[in-house]
């Protein structure tokens, strides 16, 4: 084999053809232990992606991210737009963690909990499996005439991942806009919500061209984290490998001969059996070394232990294995790079745990109202300021009023005491008189305290105008 051939690989992704059109995979059914546990990790994040929305804890859903009514729940707990700083060190840590994890493991969550990978190979592919058969049946019924056969597996097939799309795009909807609103529309059926049900066939649509037709190049093409792996990658990162050493020898991998002895004439372990390539989700050969489009899905890994046994050969030609510990056969160490990020991730998730901690339970915004200047006696300045409670616990908080902590004075709320329904907001006005004698400035800090039914619960701070002193 020349160069030039052995360089083909780097020109062209496997999803599209010589002349530029689109090239379908037909990826063989993975056997082996591998593809048993990738089976049962999905089972369990596909009941957790499937049942969040509908669990609901003290009356909270799980999981919900309504953009719209800027309401998010995590876990069961209510969050607030005014918890965005939350949201910001969440971030950080998640993007410090996938970094770190990256590193170490490179694209091992694509195979094993990404929802792309999840749905795509073990729900749609399990289904094209179950009507077309395994890879040589499916390219078999691709390149047949449209006879009655294919037209009645290719109809089902495509019903099918229509009516999957569909329960997909009502799962999603329930974590935009609440399981409850769902379920509500469901039972009032869609004459009485056309215009959701509009919205729903449309991400239906784009869940189905997703993974009836576009498939592996969401991975391939779309998904930023295969860029990702490329810059943060080294020759000390754990990916689904091929060990070169031992299957290539010193002339080469070759098909296996009875009676041969490979290592007297220089061959590897690989047979060049092309079943590695043909479980291949994304259509790559593993045998090129770490490419971008391989997500650590391990069909390959199992594809080969089940040949190197019937072979005769030792398991793991193609293995989690870095580059140094195949050509070098250097154990894994965290290095500098390593530590640093782990202790970045460290100090992150150590601010977030400390900032929940510290997150209160009701959050009050006192602000004098626009436009309006403050009003004076001989003895009192009194200014007018709007009030705002945001409730964020599961709980009613009753007998809601502020005091003065900095400074005498008196403080009327509008309509006495207040009540705050839970996950509630509630808006007021509030006047706020002090004494003359008792301002250092034209504009004082004040710093009020949140009760209720007499306890404590919050404190927060507001701006207060009064006549510039001459001195």
């Amino acid at each position: 084999m020349n160069k030039e051939n052995k360089e083909i690989f780097r020109d062209s992704i496997a999803t599209i053809d010589e002349s530029g059109e689109r090239n379908f995979i037909f990826p063989k059914k993975p056997k082996g232990r591998y593809y048993n546990y990738r089976t049962y990790v999905s089972w369990i994040l596909l009941a957790f992606m499937l049942a969040s929305p509908f669990i609901k804890i003290n009356g909270n859903q799980f999981l919900l991210f309504n953009v719209i009514e800027r309401k998010f729940h995590i876990f069961g707990f209510p969050f607030w737009p005014q918890d965005f700083h939350l949201l910001v060190i969440s971030m950080l840590v998640s993007v410090v963690f996938v970094i770190l994890f990256t590193v170490i493991f490179g694209r091992i969550f694509c195979g094993w909990m990404c929802p792309q990978t999840i749905f795509m190979e073990m729900v749609f592919r399990k289904v094209e499996y179950l009507i077309e058969g395994d890879r040589s049946k499916q390219i078999k019924l691709d390149k047949q005439e449209w006879n009655a056969e294919k037209i009645r597996k290719k109809l089902l097939k495509w019903f099918l991942f229509f009516m999957i799309s569909f329960i997909i795009s009502n799962v999603f909807l329930a974590y935009i806009i609440g399981s409850d609103e769902v379920l509500g529309y469901i039972s009032d059926g869609p004459k009485e919500h056309l215009s959701t049900l509009i919205y729903l066939l449309i991400f239906t649509g784009v869940f189905y061209f997703v993974f009836a037709w576009f498939r592996e190049q969401v991975c391939i093409i779309v998904c930023p984290y295969g860029r990702l792996q490329g810059v943060l990658l080294d020759n000390k990162s754990i990916n689904v490998a091929y060990d070169f050493v031992r299957g290539e020898g010193e002339n080469g991998r070759k098909k296996i001969r009875k009676n041969e002895d490979r290592d007297e004439l220089g061959h590897g372990d690989c047979i060049d059996c092309k079943q590695c390539v043909h479980v291949c989700p994304t259509g790559i050969d593993i045998r090129n070394g770490t490419q971008l489009e391989c997500i650590n899905c391990t069909a390959c890994i199992d594809a080969c232990d089940n040949i190197m046994e019937k072979s005769g050969f030792e398991k793991g030609l193609i293995r989690y294995a870095s580059e140094d510990n195949i050509e070098k056969k250097e154990k894994f160490k965290f290095n500098a790079r390593l530590i640093a990020y782990s202790v970045i991730l460290t100090i992150l998730v150590g601010v977030l745990v400390t900032m929940l901690f510290l997150r209160n339970d009701v959050e009050a915004t006192v602000l004098r109202l626009p436009g309006q200047t403050f009003q004076s006696t001989d003895t009192t300045i009194k200014n007018v300021y709007t009030v705002k409670f945001i409730n964020k616990t599961t709980k009613d908080i009753e007998n809601v009023e502020i005091k003065l902590i900095s400074h005498k004075g008196k403080i009327e709320l509008v309509g006495g005491t207040s009540n705050i329904e839970r996950q509630g907001l509630k808006e007021g006005t509030l006047f706020i008189e002090i004494n003359r004698s008792d301002l250092n400035s034209s504009k004082e800090k004040l710093k009020l305290g949140i009760y209720s039914n007499g306890e404590l619960i919050e404190t927060t701070t507001t701006n207060f105008m009064g006549p510039v002193k001459i001195k």
